[in-house]
């Protein structure tokens, strides 16, 4: 909180229903997002235990500036990925953030698991947990709507729920936040869905002073001139990150069906361009963002005959075009805005949803699994297909989806094909096979995402050398740590440099030095480390998929050994760091 020495926790025991509130000094070391986030999750989760165990916790922690700064909109959410076994970290945007400032928490803690189908309400200092079992099964729209009527409030309020996929348990479900914005990867859902919770309403309306206004009107007008008036942020209002289409098509980085190929013809029907022509009907922002990312698309579908249309808006960028258009070999515009808009619904993942479609229509061809075991004769191109096999995988319709629906590793494992199983340390491949940096810095990462340290940007900026790039993967990974813990949109990135950092942290009362950040970005990373680590996960065990090294990449065709060298050496890095306490 603003010029507090304490970090304000809310701890709410689904199985007790018993919730308590700490003020806890020892975090302010942590900062707030990913820090406290990861240094609660260390200390509530049992590593003895699977990760949809009532007694596994949900963190959820805003950083020190959320909100009161331009992009600083974050949330971090931290919990046992049931995907990987190991560390789940994931972010939203939406007006989440700005609610748990209002209502005066850095932090929200949750474990046990409710007796009945639950959601709950939390408001400045009151926590209740009520009765779901009206809305148990519904979509994830529908469930918002529901809340909304139900619990009136004017104040400012962000409501978190699941769909069919989280209730099913499905280990990529994701949490849906305020309509456009969710916790996608590694599958928040499923833990949710294994506590009983369908959703949690925050709201609040405090109104908490700034110590310094002055100064603060400066340090603002500074951020927001630089955000709005130069070309740092404006990618991500115009086009948005759909104009990565185009670039990672021409330059060969871009999967295509299965990653069969990393460039596609025709891939103007898919462009940021197209989609703004055909399909944009407004931009929107999370709260406390000038800058407008967030796109929204319109398509019409047809509900009853005799031309009986629906315009339906759905929120669209570069993951959810790669996923559920260009590896699933879906070549129109349309036809990725109804996928995408299924896939929400139900709650799923769509970036891991797309990866499982594309590794299971290929093992169909090969004659690894039937088609009476996909129920739909799964074929690159199929949107109706697909359409379905989303649904099969959102209800587990049978033992194959059941399984599918525990990632392509998972199915791959079992059923064979691991060779093409597009994963990484069990989380399904982000849209980048630009190199060595894309590959590996997934592998290394934290939660084995391109956000942890954007080896794909190393990939394309910079000439290969493993010493160099271990160097760029290490710094990175470190410092959004810094970043994420402040919860500052990674978008803003090169925005915030550590000069503006420390004036941020000057204007709400936490004055840091430069070497100050530094230590406190080493303490999370080690945080996370530590993590892993307790949860039995070693970078030595990770076994890349072949394919990765069969389809050239945008620096050209990759080699296992190479690879192999460069996670080895960041390996060494980590438990050098490790050692070091």
């Amino acid at each position: 909180m603003i010029n507090e020495n304490f970090i304000r926790v809310l701890h709410i025991d689904l199985t007790s229903e018993r919730v308590h509130i700490y003020k806890r000094e020892d975090l302010n070391d942590y900062l707030g997002g990913v820090g406290v986030a990861a240094k609660l999750l260390e200390e509530y989760m049992r590593p003895e235990l699977p990760p949809l165990a009532p007694e596994q916790p949900i963190v959820l922690a805003i950083g020190a500036a959320s909100t009161i700064f331009p992009v600083i909109t974050k949330t971090t959410a931290m919990f046992i990925s049931p995907l990987t076994g190991e560390l789940g970290e994931s972010y939203a945007g939406g007006r989440l953030a700005l609610t748990m400032f209002h209502a005066g928490y850095d932090a929200v803690l949750i474990t046990g698991r409710a007796k009945n189908p639950s959601y709950i309400s939390v408001r400045e200092m009151l926590a209740e947990i009520k009765d779901a079992r009206a809305f148990w099964g519904m979509n994830a729209d529908g469930v918002g709507q529901y809340i909304r009527m139900r619990e009136a409030f004017s104040g400012k309020r962000s409501i978190l729920r699941i769909g069919p996929a989280g209730e099913n348990l499905c280990s990529f479900a994701s949490v849906c936040v305020d309509t456009y914005r969710h916790f996608g990867r590694l599958g928040l859902g499923a833990v949710f869905g294994s506590k009983n919770l369908k959703a949690l309403q925050i709201a609040g309306d405090r109104s908490i002073p700034i110590p310094d206004f002055k100064k603060y009107g400066s340090v603002y007008s500074e951020l927001y001139k630089t955000v709005t008036s130069t070309e740092i942020m404006s990618k991500y209002h115009d086009l948005g990150t759909p104009v990565n289409v185009v670039v990672l098509n021409e330059g060969g980085g871009l999967p295509v069906e299965n990653l069969n190929a990393a460039s596609t013809d025709n891939i103007e029907e898919l462009s940021g361009n197209t989609f703004a022509k055909k399909h944009l009907v407004r931009k929107v922002a999370c709260t406390g963002c000038p800058v407008g990312c967030i796109h929204i698309g319109q398509f019409r579908r047809e509900f009853d005959h005799g031309y009986e249309y629906e315009a339906v808006s759905v929120s669209y960028d570069y993951e959810l075009i790669f996923a559920l258009g260009t590896f699933l070999g879906i070549k129109n515009s349309d036809g990725v805005l109804e996928l995408i808009e299924a896939v929400e619904e139900l709650g799923l993942d769509a970036m891991s949803c797309g990866v499982v479609l594309g590794w299971a229509t290929e093992a169909l061809k090969k004659g690894i699994i039937s088609e009476d075991m996909t129920i739909v004769p799964l074929d690159f191109g199929s949107l109706d297909n697909y359409l379905e096999a989303a649904r099969y995988l959102a209800y587990a319709e049978n033992e194959f989806y059941a399984d599918l629906a525990k990632g392509v590793k998972h199915a791959s494992l079992k059923y064979g094909g691991y060779d093409f199983g597009m994963q990484i340390a069990g989380n399904e491949m982000p849209g980048y096979h630009t190199g060595y940096g894309a590959l590996t810095g997934a592998a290394v990462g934290a939660r084995h995402s391109h956000l942890c340290n954007a080896g794909y940007s190393f990939d394309q900026s910079k000439p290969f050398d493993i010493e160099a790039l271990v160097d760029y993967l290490y710094a990175e990974e470190v410092e959004r740590c810094l970043l994420n813990s402040l919860t500052i949109c990674l978008f803003a990135r090169k925005v915030y440099d550590r000069d503006r950092i420390m004036k941020v942290l000057d204007c709400v009362g936490k004055p840091m030095t430069n070497e100050e950040l530094d230590r406190a970005a080493l303490r999370i990373f080690k945080t996370k480390l530590r993590i892993k680590q307790k949860l039995g996960f070693k970078l030595g065990n990770v076994k890349l998929p072949k394919r990765f090294f069969q389809t050239p990449s945008m620096t050209g065709q990759l080699k296992e050994e190479t690879a192999a060298a460069v996670i080895a050496a960041f390996e060494k890095r980590c438990e050098q760091l490790l050692a070091a306490d």
